[in-house]
């Protein structure tokens, strides 16, 4: 693999950017679930491009927000971890708004050394003279050279470009994963983030973020379909209540959306039960949040080849 080049690049922004949805575009298929409401991700995932001529690694990190719980400082801090070892930035920005606080809180957190992207996304929602307006609104946070990129993650504009000039940040190195694998989570993993997104596209403002997903079985059967037996966590018994639903219909709902994200991810049919719990400001329980997986590891640190 002469001059073939491999690397990690850290997508970074707040909240309900589009990040995952960047990553899917850029991939050609969903590894990551996707919501219209804020912090869907909860966890560093890596999504994996592998062409005849290089393999690019994409992180994607939790939103970085000003946290209201312990929750929230884990995904701070698994954000600001994912920042560790890889050869490049994108921070990624809405330009249908201005910067917020939360966009200075992480324009202080970019490392200096680091090669940053600013990708300015969702431009297909707003004026070419609003955007241009808000991309220097936001390149002003930024205190370092950085390359600035226009972007539509749901349209497709800019993605061409964005690939051509993050590769050139890739050093010349052998792949670091199989070319056949395209993420870094077990198909469990993703099942049950895919389960939160149905979740969360179905619920009310007041439920969404108290909502977690624990997959209690995941079994092949001989017919060749998976059966998936998960529980829904919810902070309230009134929020179980709407999880549920008038005779079991929302369940129903969320369970049947999830599914067909579960069926086109696995390519087989799958049987899904789902039941709900009442697990009491759960957000704030350490032990708790280390068995959901949102215990950042010490060792966070990537090491690079060669």
């Amino acid at each position: 693999m002469t001059d073939f080049r491999s690397g990690f690049i850290a997508i970074l922004g707040r909240p309900n950017v589009g990040k995952s949805t960047l990553i899917n575009a850029l991939l050609g298929q969903k590894v990551a679930a996707v919501s219209p409401r804020p912090q869907t991700t909860r966890r560093r995932q890596l999504g994996i491009l592998t062409t005849e001529t290089y393999q690019m690694i994409f992180v994607d990190t939790p939103g970085i927000h000003a946290p209201r719980h312990k929750l929230g400082e884990f995904l701070n801090q698994e954000a600001r971890a994912s920042l560790d070892g890889v050869d490049a930035i994108l921070w990624l920005v809405d330009v249908t708004t201005s910067p917020t606080e939360d966009d200075e809180r992480i324009a202080s957190l970019l490392p200096r050394r680091t090669p940053l992207v600013l990708g300015c996304n969702k431009i297909d929602l707003i004026h070419a003279d609003v955007s241009s307006a808000r991309r220097e609104a936001y390149a002003t946070l930024v205190k370092k050279e950085a390359e600035v990129i226009l972007l539509s993650a749901t349209r497709g504009d800019g993605l061409a470009g964005l690939l051509n000039l993050l590769v050139s940040f890739l050093p010349v190195r052998e792949p670091e994963f199989d070319p056949e694998q395209v993420t870094d989570l077990y198909e469990k993993e993703i099942a049950a983030d895919l389960i939160r997104e149905a979740a969360l596209n179905h619920l009310r403002d007041e439920v969404p973020h108290g909502v977690a997903v624990r997959i209690d079985e995941f079994k092949e059967r001989e017919n060749g379909m998976a059966y998936i037996a998960a529980t829904v966590f919810v902070e309230r018994d009134s929020q179980k209540g709407i999880v549920i639903g008038e005779g079991g219909k929302m369940l129903k709902s969320i369970g049947s959306a999830a599914r067909t994200e579960i069926e086109a991810m696995g390519g087989r049919r799958v049987f899904l039960e789902l039941r709900v719990k009442v697990l009491k400001d759960w957000r704030n329980d350490e032990e708790w949040l280390k068995r959901f997986g949102y215990k950042v590891k010490k060792d966070g640190k990537r090491k690079k080849k060669g």
